[in-house]
């Protein structure tokens, strides 16, 4: 019986391999139809070391590039202001008047809902008080 099983995961190992070298030659021939990268993670030739990382962290910041983000939930504060000047106001009419694009304020506004400072009549948005 010890036979037996030594022999089938034998087979099932050499299998496995085959189609391990199997997937690699389509997923290379996939990529070279569609011109895309092979799979998930970095694309070849990026640094891949933690180095590089921590001298970016530890000098100076990258030219052109913003210092962080912003804090203090300044979207959801806009949005409340744009829904007190103009009560009724549909998501993308927020978005629009913002500058961003809606899909980010089906977010926001749901939480504004949840702190009581608005709510939705049909499509629009009032104050709540």
């Amino acid at each position: 019986m010890a036979g037996f099983v030594d022999s089938t995961v034998q087979d099932i190992d050499s299998r496995l391999r085959e189609l391990k070298e199997e997937v690699g030659r389509l997923e290379a021939a996939r990529a070279a139809l569609i011109g895309a990268r092979r799979g998930p993670g970095r694309p070849r030739g990026s640094s891949s070391s933690t180095t590089g990382r921590r001298a970016r962290r530890a000098g100076a910041r990258r030219p052109g590039r913003p210092r962080g983000r912003r804090g203090g939930n300044t979207r959801s504060k806009q949005a409340l202001d744009l829904v007190k000047s103009k009560p009724g106001i549909t998501i993308p009419e927020i978005a629009q008047q913002l500058g961003i694009e809606p899909n980010y304020l089906y977010r926001v506004m749901p939480k504004l809902v949840a702190d009581g400072q608005v709510k939705r009549d049909g499509q629009g948005w009032h104050p709540a008080s």
